[in-house]
Parts: C-alpha cells; structure tokens; sequence
C-alpha cells in the first residue's frame, strides 16, 4: 500500500514561492485540486505535481 504526501497551503507557498494567497486563489479558481480538512486544505503531491506541469511554460520556436 502506498503512502499519499500532503501538504498544506503553507508548504506549497513556500516550495513554489508564492504568497499563501496566490496558492489559495488556484484552489479557489479550480486550478489547483485540493482535499478540505476541517476548515484547511491539504494538497496532494500527485495533484501538485499534474499543476506544475500545467504551468511550465511552453517553447516556440
């Protein structure tokens, strides 16, 4: 069985350096999955990692 990583808002804000708010507002905009927990939210790495892929920016050539 494998272990699901979490993390909160916070540690995303930080790992991406962002402001909490920037973070909170992809919640909120759909852009970013989130798990509520009681009044927080927890991100799942896999989720973390599907957004990152999303916002890599593109090459043109």
């Amino acid at each position: 069985m494998t272990e699901e990583k979490y993390y909160t808002i916070e540690e995303v804000a930080k790992m991406l350096k962002v402001v909490y708010l920037t973070v909170y507002r992809w919640i909120q905009d759909d852009k970013l999955k989130a798990h509520k927990a009681g009044k927080q939210y927890r991100i799942e790495k896999t989720d973390l990692k599907e957004f990152m892929q999303m916002k890599k920016p593109r090459k043109t050539e």
